[in-house]
């Protein structure tokens, strides 16, 4: 019967994972490739699962998902606890990873680092991805925390509602005239569109909401992957597309944009996602953002 797990060993797991290669932890961790390989299976027999995908570069399974997590907890644990003792490295921060969601990061999101005290010296990593994606990164333990779409938490995970950010149907008024004349219903399956990525399909739900499902957005479709520039796309004319409120407004404001579906909004709840630690960094943070996004978004 299992009664405990070598931290040793899962220390080397997450060396693993972070290099991506045998060799490349086993220069990391100033040990043989031969003892990483060892210890990697020693875990394994221990846990009686594979945890590795032995591919280029090396991918965690679901099994070893859940301890690369907890590595990444021991770690923070480790270092809070030292800094609370006095025994860590002169000046060396916290670092604090987190998973953000674009269109947060271009509106609500960044005054929130400023607003963390400098005292606690924290060093934050960014990671930007779709709201609906980010709880995947905490389940690899790749991400401390994340702003998310999802309130069912991660296992090992709480959770606090943040609010709703709000996104409007627009186009550039010349656009509009060009192409919205008629019914819409019919006019959004056939005109450009601005989307983020190849994996948004926030539109196309617009679209197939206002047509009862008939059709999604058209095929005609410009990929532009910042939140900046997918706002600037649509006030260009390239398409249609729903920009969240705090960019539209401005633009909406000085004739740029015009609203194409009177009354029709998207809302789209935002929730804080982070591990279950005592740390007093990250309850900072926790609160910082809860702060802040109560200002920002719709309640």
């Amino acid at each position: 019967m299992m009664t405990d797990l070598p931290l040793d060993q899962v220390r080397t797991l997450l060396a693993v994972v972070d290099e991506g290669t045998f060799d490349a932890a086993a220069a990391a961790l100033h040990v043989t490739p031969s003892a990483i390989s060892q210890r990697v299976k020693a875990l394994e027999q221990r846990t009686g699962r594979v945890l590795l995908l032995r591919t280029k570069p090396v991918r965690p399974t679901e099994s070893g998902e859940v301890l690369v997590r907890l590595a990444r907890q021991v770690a923070r644990l480790e270092h809070d606890a030292y800094a609370e003792l006095g025994l860590s490295g002169d000046g060396e921060p916290t670092r604090v990873s987190v998973a953000v969601n674009a269109d947060s990061l271009a509106t609500w999101f960044l005054p929130v680092l400023s607003r963390v005290p400098e005292e606690l010296r924290l060093c934050f990593e960014l990671r930007r991805e779709d709201e609906d994606h980010t709880a995947a990164l905490l389940r690899e333990g790749t991400v401390m925390a994340a702003v998310t779409s999802s309130p069912d938490p991660v296992p090992g995970c709480s959770v606090r509602s943040l609010g709703r950010m709000r996104y409007l149907p627009v186009a550039a008024p010349g656009f509009a005239a060009r192409h919205l004349g008629g019914p819409l219903t019919e006019a959004l399956a056939e005109v450009p569109v601005v989307v983020f990525d190849r994996r948004d399909d926030f539109q196309d739900g617009f679209v197939r909401r206002l047509t009862r499902g008939r059709s999604g957005a058209s095929a005609l479709r410009h990929y532009v992957p910042t939140s900046e520039g997918f706002a600037e796309a649509v006030a260009a004319g390239l398409g249609w597309g729903l920009v969240p409120e705090p960019q539209a407004d401005p633009l909406l404001g000085d004739g740029r944009l015009v609203g194409i579906a009177p009354g029709r909004t998207v809302d789209v709840p935002l929730y804080w996602q982070q591990w279950k630690l005592d740390s007093p960094a990250l309850a900072q943070v926790a609160d910082t953002v809860t702060a802040t996004a109560a200002q920002a978004l719709r309640p």
